[in-house]
């Protein structure tokens, strides 16, 4: 059997490896265009930034070590121009003679990935002008701040690739600049979870200008412009389009190949194409998202790493599906971790889910014992299913682990409410008694038998001021001092019940604390007298850094007297 393979980074290179372990006979080719082969392209930021020193460290294998192991044919710098299905030929150039030739194939896979997306922006050939896709691109950037010493950078997009560069860049002392059209970073986050990203990038110095478009960058005297689509001008030394990526399918649409949504391969759950013997993988080909069932897009390492192995299995005549993508992912943002997995509640609602959600505060590790640190964990949940839907989380500490036990238990099938049945490890250096991931599936559970009730973020602007309800803050006479939310009084949870002729009968009571705990207890005072009490979701504290980001991103003055920085 001869396989060739286009592409051979992550999904190309492990199913170029598994068909070897699973067929010794067969021969197979990997065609790559750039010079290297089975990379990381996640660490690409980290070298710019000094933190990977070795240029080797960013290649997995090489040409030769997968020879000298697999008897893989790998060929660098070799791109295919076009694929004849019929003869079942692929044309090849070698790219650095500029010759051609045909090769013929049994089984033809595509690991084309994706490209960085810049067409239509004017200036993006500039020689400052930037993007980081490959190893190739990686060594561009290094060599120009190495060569340069740039002061200055502009970064044209907040996802993972532009973020992370930003944190490098920063580390190495350059005025950094993040712009781009959401008024968020990171899109798999909701807003009110991105804030506490966008506290800490600010915190590092660096400049966020969102929800305005990139319109061109220019030179100007010498001096690198970029342009917003409101006529802002960033100068700066240089610049860098993340702006995000599209499918790299223009070989498949001209051999013929279904596409699917934004361009991309359709296939099946085999990774088979439209076309016989010719299979896909990675960021190119359309998925099932496995929340909602519906296609999607989805450019991250691990589905492409196992739809690789999905594909070789079935190149090998055994029988593997792909179960669907939840696009588990975490970033590190300086000192803080953020990680997410299945839909946001944004998203949710979007593809018309109706869900709700519970937001907490725990502390990575016992309290107790010494270094823990603040997370926040939001979950979302289909409301009267109570399926899982997703989960993010933000915090110094613990917050992959959280992130992935619950997208075990989303890939599991298991409803929100049995996260309070997981049984995880204990220690008080590793977590506590009762895990934050028990304690969201607590709250559930307490909401699905009627002893919680919520009021969330979006309600604060909606809560009538005319004394038609009862607006009770659960903190310390200190901390309700230092900010508090106009037209809430101050009754801490610990006085409640002596206090209770303050609040008047027959009317709802909202009540926050600083993180929801409090305001839980004092909510469970009230119901069992007799009130109609209600528990702010995510306490104070969310509140606080999603108005002050707010703010940030209009005026200081809109902001009142709980502005602060």
């Amino acid at each position: 059997m001869k396989v060739i393979i286009v592409g051979g980074v992550a999904g190309g290179a492990t199913a170029a490896a598994r068909i070897r372990r699973l067929d010794e006979q067969a021969e197979i080719t990997v065609y790559e265009r750039s010079g290297h082969v089975s990379y990381a392209n996640c660490g690409l930021p980290y070298y710019v930034g000094g933190v990977i020193e070795d240029p080797e460290e960013l290649t997995l294998q090489t040409p030769e070590s997968f020879y000298s192991r697999f008897r893989i044919d790998m060929k660098v710098l070799h791109e295919v121009v076009s694929i004849d299905p019929g003869q079942k030929t692929v044309r090849v150039r070698d790219l650095k003679n500029g010759e051609e030739f045909d090769d013929g194939y049994d089984k033809l896979l595509l690991s084309p990935g994706a490209r960085p997306v810049t067409a239509g922006i004017p200036g993006s050939d500039l020689d400052r002008v930037f993007t980081l896709r490959t190893v190739e691109d990686t060594f561009r950037i290094d060599e120009y701040i190495k060569d340069n010493r740039p002061k200055s950078a502009v970064i044209a997009g907040g996802g993972f690739i532009g973020l992370e560069l930003a944190e490098n860049l920063r580390e190495l002392g350059m005025e950094v600049s993040i712009a781009q059209r959401p008024a968020q970073l990171m899109n798999p986050f909701d807003m009110d979870m991105a804030s506490f990203l966008h506290a800490e990038v600010r915190r590092h110095g660096i400049d966020l200008v969102l929800g305005n478009n990139l319109a061109e960058v220019r030179e100007n005297g010498g001096q690198m412009e970029v342009v917003l689509e409101d006529g802002t001008v960033l100068k700066t030394d240089m610049a860098v389009l993340a702006i995000g990526v599209a499918p790299d399918t223009a070989l498949a649409e001209s051999a013929g190949l279904e596409l699917g949504i934004k361009g991309s391969i359709v296939v099946n759950d085999r990774m088979e194409t439209s076309v016989k013997d010719i299979y896909a993988v990675g960021d190119a080909v359309q998925v099932k998202n496995f929340v909602t069932d519906e296609y999607a897009l989805v450019s991250l390492a691990g589905p492409a790493n196992k739809q690789g192995r999905i594909a070789a299995d079935n190149i090998c005549g055994r029988s593997s599906v792909y179960t669907g993508a939840q696009g588990s992912s975490v970033i590190k943002v300086f000192d803080l971790t953020a990680a997410a997995t299945g839909l946001s509640e944004a998203a949710a609602r979007r593809v018309g889910l109706d869900v709700d959600k519970v937001i907490l505060s725990p502390m990575s590790h016992a309290g107790y014992y010494p270094g823990g640190s603040l997370m926040m964990l939001k979950v979302v949940f289909e409301k009267e299913t109570y399926r899982l839907i997703g989960a993010q989380a933000v915090g110094r500490a613990g917050v992959d682990k959280r992130i992935d036990v619950i997208a075990t238990a989303l890939r599991a099938g298991m409803k929100a409410t049995e996260l309070k049945d997981l049984d995880l490890a204990y220690a008080p250096p590793y977590s506590s008694a009762k895990d934050p991931v028990n304690m969201a599936g607590f709250m559930i559970e307490n909401i699905s038998e009627g002893l919680l009730k919520q009021w969330y973020l979006e309600d604060v602007k909606r809560l009538p001021r005319d004394g038609s309800v009862t607006l009770l803050d659960a903190r310390t006479p200190e901390e309700f001092a230092f900010a508090h939310i106009d037209g809430f009084r101050n009754i801490p949870v610990d006085e409640l019940r002596d206090r209770l002729e303050e609040i008047p009968e027959g009317k709802p009571v909202y009540v926050l604390c600083e993180s929801g705990v409090r305001s839980y207890i004092a909510c469970r005072i009230l119901t069992g007298h007799g009130y109609d009490a209600y528990n702010f979701a995510g306490g104070f504290r969310l509140y606080d850094t999603v108005v002050n980001e707010r703010c940030l991103l209009e005026t200081a003055e809109a902001c009142g007297r709980n502005w602060r920085i």
